[in-house]
């Protein structure tokens, strides 16, 4: 968790919020559930990003109650999921308790976590449970190179990217997932992953294979200089909408501050944004 806290930042005007007509079937898009959590859909193929969590430390948005009860259920629109991924095993972004019932309950989905997270689960399923038959630990150190996995229709890269305030967090074991679905669309997530150049510098093969779609950086990436470097001139993504947004603001976006009031920030659990526009 960063501990900055910046006013609430709202999108400039409901517009942004909501779409004039639904995306097509095959469109790309991205639906926010709540600090952290973002799911990605095209086509058939549905992936969630840090989606069960019960942390706000007074801060993050929660996911609301329904969607959440959906999620656990596998009911629409979180129905036929293919992967959840999770960037670190931090109170905010993953509750071990929940995934581990959300992965008896929706028996078609896979997981893919650090070793920290998959071991937490461990603890409270027991190592022979049959979901981790679904389960991909993915054990990195910083300046390792990146871990490659596929699954039907998703290919996964993992890189270990220290934790925001590094060194002092540097035994988190925070992961940045970049990952292709059905071969077309490509998004990152990135965790709470810290600003200094230097953890990307030697990864730039792996940002440079293939265009990226989007970007789901936290928030204190658009706030500073090296954030926005990182992200215009090592990633370069078509769009980028910052996360891990504090929850406390007012809607008012020239209430943000200057370097925020033209980012796109996901908010509000529940709105939406077409990818590949």
């Amino acid at each position: 968790m960063f501990t900055t806290i910046f006013p609430r930042l709202a999108l400039a005007g409901l517009a942004l919020l909501t779409w004039a007509a639904p995306a097509a079937a095959h469109d790309p898009e991205a639906k926010y559930l709540a600090n952290e959590g973002v799911m990605v859909t095209r086509g058939e193929t549905k992936i969630l990003f840090d989606p069960l969590f019960g942390e706000s430390f007074g801060q993050y948005e929660l996911v609301p109650e329904d969607m959440r009860a959906a999620m656990l259920a596998g009911e629409a629109p979180f129905d036929g999921v293919d992967a959840v991924f999770v960037s670190h095993a931090h109170a905010d972004h993953f509750a071990a308790e929940d995934m581990v019932a959300y992965m008896r309950a929706v028996s078609e989905a896979r997981l893919y976590a650090p070793q920290q997270a998959v071991d937490m689960m461990a603890e409270i399923a027991g190592a022979d449970d049959p979901i981790f038959a679904r389960v991909t630990p993915i054990a990195l150190e910083r300046l390792d190179d990146p871990a490659r996995l596929n699954a039907a229709g998703i290919a996964i890269k993992a890189v270990r990217v220290p934790h925001a305030g590094w060194p002092q967090r540097a035994d988190v074991e925070n992961l940045i997932f970049r990952v292709t679905l059905d071969d077309e669309t490509t998004v990152m997530h990135m965790g709470d992953a810290d600003v200094s150049d230097w953890h990307y510098a030697p990864h730039q093969e792996i940002w440079d294979e293939r265009a990226l779609d989007a970007a789901f950086p936290p928030y204190w990436f658009l706030t500073s200089e090296a954030g926005r470097s990182i992200l215009t001139n090592r990633f370069k993504p078509a769009r980028t909408i910052g996360v891990h947004v504090p929850s406390s603001v007012p809607d008012d976006p020239a209430a943000r501050e200057k370097s925020l009031r033209d980012a796109d920030l996901f908010t509000r659990p529940g709105e939406t944004r077409r990818l590949g526009e």
